[in-house]
């Protein structure tokens, strides 16, 4: 039985008197409403009385009072002013209810409010929301997130202010909060709706299979499979954070969760600490890109496209594997030069799926039914269900009701940020539809690339990594979206293809110094320095660079291609992160010679940009460079 001190806020020891029952009694406040929402959010999946024009601001207002609860404006607890904090985030709460109360008695099918504008208690209503959506945002996210979202709306307000080629038409605060609060274009459009309702459902999954147990046996599992490999614990770390890392929702979150475990095993091992950073940080980014769930972004990218989840699902295995498969060569080449052994002694897998294989129902269950076009949303739910029966199954992984109610507050508490972040998403999505300023980047990007699409992808690979720096992922992937995809279409991109490049490039972030928040995290598990770690990181995850890149000119997301191409595209791909690989650190089967590790480097714009069809050229060349180290390795 999980302790009660799980389901509260942690409390100083030595805080004794009003101060002292005051956080007990937030703490079970929070407790109940995140209970409550978690359960509210599963009737509503299941039951969908509640219409979307109503449901998003309900959802929006409940998340933001938990905010305010759970992320105090005063932090430290032995603070003078922590007292006089909560009461102003009791306050905020208040504030959070009136604008929620005056959103569900609105009648948005009168037009009165278009033909005459808002009410005095509408418009005040509307503007309280919009501004505790920028403090719940800052408590959450930070606050780069809120100062793009704030410049956006200047942008709206003041655009007839500015220079011609970027002036846009003025917007008066009537028809900024008409448009961003009162329609389903701005703060209630679809990126606060999917994370409403599927991205909240399956963070919900996730949690359920962290309190049933099933996220250790995933890291048992994975070291089973690969510890007893040269290099085993940073090769299972790999493997680990590819099977956990979508269920977590956070390639940060999943770094320090499975680095604990694998970090210091690296470091035993003989990784040098930011090697072993590198390696978790890269695998737990490489989650968020694997299928089934492939991290909130992705059910974004069904309802912004209109394909399926079944298919982003089926188009992403290939990139995705191909994705690991880059990680994993560079683990197994570090392992190689820095000569490391295998674990001496790893647990059968036998043993391990005899003690966890029915973990794997649930995600057996949600992988069909995902495959078989239900909808995600009663997929997520049918997904938490299953976890719960099956967890039941067996004695060591059963759980009672304090269990179960950890499982929905953290699902709950997980999903906030995620919340906020699509919410104010949705304004700057709302700003570019009210004032065309995506039609200007797309032509001002057009006109700097010269109308080369290797050009183009760099500069917004800049703009995923200057955007990731402060945003979540998904976030990010939204506004790259709204700007980027229109443009990648002009090049002739299918809408898919399109999405998947910018939905890669935005978890670039993660990775790519000078801020890379994942290998930051991993730095802090290994103590390690962490600039080096995110280099270190930056190579492990050159996937994430290389693949879209692969995307946009192979047939590896062609829908039409015949067999032989994709099998060619995915070979071209292989050819290029097997290239630059061996390039970097300098050994295959063994030391590369100066002349052998130029031929490799050679390869590399002959397989990307497969000049007059002499792709397969470079594949040739890379495969008798292997033979050449093959019939020297024992020379």
């Amino acid at each position: 039985m999980a302790p009660r001190s799980e389901l509260l806020p942690v409390r100083d020891p030595d805080l004794m008197g009003t101060k002292a029952h005051v956080i007990t009694l937030l703490g079970y406040l929070i407790l109940i409403m995140a209970v409550a929402l978690s359960a509210f959010q599963i009737w509503q999946g299941i039951t969908s009385t509640i219409s979307a024009t109503y449901f998003r601001p309900v959802h929006l207002s409940w998340v933001l009072v938990l905010i305010f609860l759970h992320y105090p404006l005063v932090k430290h607890q032995q603070s003078r002013f922590y007292l006089p904090g909560r009461v102003l985030d009791v306050a905020l709460c208040g504030l959070t209810l009136f604008a929620a109360y005056r959103m569900s008695i609105f009648d948005y099918n009168d037009i009165d409010h278009l033909l005459y504008g808002l009410g005095t208690e509408d418009l005040v209503a509307g503007c309280l929301l919009l501004a505790l959506l920028m403090e719940g945002c800052r408590r959450t996210v930070g606050w780069v997130m809120v100062l793009i979202a704030a410049i956006f709306l200047s942008y709206s307000a003041f655009g007839d202010l500015l220079p011609s080629g970027f002036a846009t038409k003025s917007y008066s605060l009537q028809e900024l909060i008409q448009f961003q609060i009162y329609s389903a274009n701005g703060v209630f459009g679809s990126a606060l709706g999917i994370a409403a309702t599927t991205v909240f459902i399956f963070v919900l999954f996730g949690a359920f299979l962290e309190v049933t147990g099933a996220g250790k046996f995933f890291i048992d599992l994975a070291f089973s499979i690969a510890g007893k490999y040269r290099g085993g614990p940073a090769k299972a770390s790999v493997l680990a954070s590819a099977g956990l890392g979508s269920i977590s929702g956070s390639a940060i979150a999943n770094t320090v969760t499975t680095g604990s475990v694998t970090i210091p095993m690296m470091k035993t091992l003989g990784y040098k600490p930011e090697q072993a950073a590198g390696i978790e940080a890269s695998a737990s980014t490489g989650g968020q890109i694997m299928p089934p769930i492939m991290g909130a972004g992705a059910f974004v990218m069904a309802q912004f496209t209109g394909v399926p989840y079944s298919e982003i699902m089926l188009a992403s295995i290939a990139p995705a594997i191909l994705y690991f498969f880059c990680t994993l060569l560079y683990v197994h080449l570090m392992a190689c030069k820095l000569n490391l052994q295998a674990v001496s002694r790893t647990e059968a897998v036998l043993a391990v799926m005899k003690q966890g294989a029915h973990h794997l129902i649930p995600l057996a269950l949600i992988t069909t039914l995902l495959m078989m076009a239900y909808s995600p949303l009663l997929v997520g739910v049918a997904g938490c269900a299953a976890i719960i029966v099956t967890a039941a199954l067996r004695k060591h992984s059963r759980i009672g009701l304090t269990k179960f109610m950890l499982g929905m507050k953290n699902g709950a508490l997980m999903a906030l940020p995620i919340s906020v972040a699509c919410g104010a998403a949705g304004i700057i999505v709302g700003v570019v539809g009210q004032t065309g300023i995506g039609l200007q980047f797309t032509q001002f990007v057009m006109e700097f690339s010269g109308g080369y699409m290797l050009v183009a992808l760099g500069l917004i690979s800049i703009v995923a990594l200057i955007l990731g720096m402060g945003l979540p992922v998904t976030a990010a992937y939204i506004v790259l979206a709204v700007m980027a995809v229109p443009m990648l279409g002009d090049f002739g991109l299918p809408l898919l293809t399109a999405h998947l490049i910018v939905f890669w490039l935005s978890q670039t972030s993660n990775v790519t110094p000078p801020i890379a928040l994942a290998a930051f995290a991993g730095a802090g598990v290994a103590n390690a320095n962490p600039m080096r770690s995110s280099i270190e990181a930056f190579k492990l995850a050159g996937g994430l660079f290389i693949i879209p890149i692969m995307m946009a000119y192979t047939d590896l997301l062609n829908p039409e291609a015949s067999a032989f191409e994709f099998a060619f595209a995915i070979a071209q791909t292989a050819a290029i992160i097997i290239a630059i690989a061996v390039s970097i650190e300098g050994y295959l089967l063994r030391r590369l010679s100066n002349i052998e590790r130029g031929v490799a480097f050679m390869t590399v714009p002959l397989i990307l940009l497969n000049p007059f069809g002499a792709g397969a050229i470079g594949i040739l060349l890379l495969a008798g460079l292997i033979a050449v180290q093959w019939k020297g390795r024992s020379s």
